[in-house]
């Protein structure tokens, strides 16, 4: 082993590793709080953008003037502490994940150093895409799903009665509430954001030896279980925004593979360079006798 790639130095006893993590707490929790700050200073902008998707909706199905209520006199208060938390949290981040990074990088190799950050920079990203996801294109779909769906009865009813009859009787509109239109857009922002982690996961398992190419190619059937039981609990109850979350997570799945597969040639090409394997041989092979 060289020595650039040997642990650093650290005579630090164990009370100045603590230390350290209440210094790294710290001005993560600092980094939270103003971030937090920042985002209740311009909530009701934050959320208008969250709820466009439904404002749009409520316009296209003939709605000119789309209204949203809150019922309790504290609510649209604890809305905005709800957003600002999220969006404190989510501003956040490079700074909570540099001073976590900067407590764990002494008692790291070299080696581990160069392999574990790019997925740290690759994980935010992926959460922003499975949430801008979520929001431009699933979002949209749940909530005509759901503000359409009240207009099919009368639909039928015009069929079958005319336009008379199923004029008569009690006009059904939507008088939505902010914190629970709110709360089906976190959770499915929140939800496809977290989703989107899957080849982030998966990537650090086969590095860590934890996971295979070959074993994840044998197992589809379970993780297709597996993804569709998870898409049914967090999104709304509609088949729409369910088969886009299992197209979205099945296909992050299988580009999982392909990584793992990267991962494995790489462990290959320096086995060869150090003369464990031959040129062609595989760690990662598996003789049928094995298997059985």
């Amino acid at each position: 082993m060289s020595a650039t790639d040997e642990i650093e130095d650290s005579s630090a006893p164990l009370i100045e590793h603590l230390a350290e993590l209440r210094t790294r707490i710290m001005w993560s929790l600092l980094a939270f709080v103003v971030c937090m700050v920042i985002c209740f200073s311009f909530g009701g902008i934050v959320l208008d953008f969250l709820l466009t998707p439904i404002e749009k909706t409520m316009r296209d199905l003939g709605n000119p003037n789309p209204v949203m209520q809150y019922t309790a006199p504290q609510e649209y208060f604890f809305t905005l502490v709800r957003i600002s938390m999220v969006g404190g949290l989510a501003l956040a981040f490079p700074v909570i994940a540099y001073q976590m990074w900067r407590f764990v990088a002494p008692g790291l190799y070299k080696s581990e150093k160069n392999a574990f950050l790019p997925f740290i920079i690759s994980s935010p990203v992926l959460f922003l895409l499975g949430a801008a996801f979520a929001h431009y294109v699933v979002i949209p779909l749940a909530m005509n799903f759901f503000l359409g769906f009240a207009d099919l009865p009368s639909y039928f009813a015009a069929m079958v009665l005319g336009d008379e009859a199923a004029s008569e009787g009690i006009e059904i509109v939507f008088n939505g509430k902010v914190n629970e239109s709110l709360d089906i857009t976190l959770k499915m922002i929140v939800a496809f954001g977290l989703c989107f982690q899957l080849p982030v996961l998966l990537t650090l398992m086969g590095k860590a030896g934890l996971a295979s190419s070959r074993g994840l190619r044998a197992t589809r059937k379970y993780a297709i279980v597996g993804i569709l039981t998870v898409a049914a609990l967090v999104t709304p109850p509609d088949v729409v925004t369910q088969v886009i979350l299992f197209a979205a997570v099945y296909s992050l799945y299988e580009l999982s593979i392909f990584l793992v597969m990267a991962v494995e040639r790489k462990k290959d090409e320096q086995a060869r360079a150090d003369g464990i394997i031959g040129e062609d041989e595989s760690l990662f092979d598996i003789d049928e006798e094995d298997e059985a």
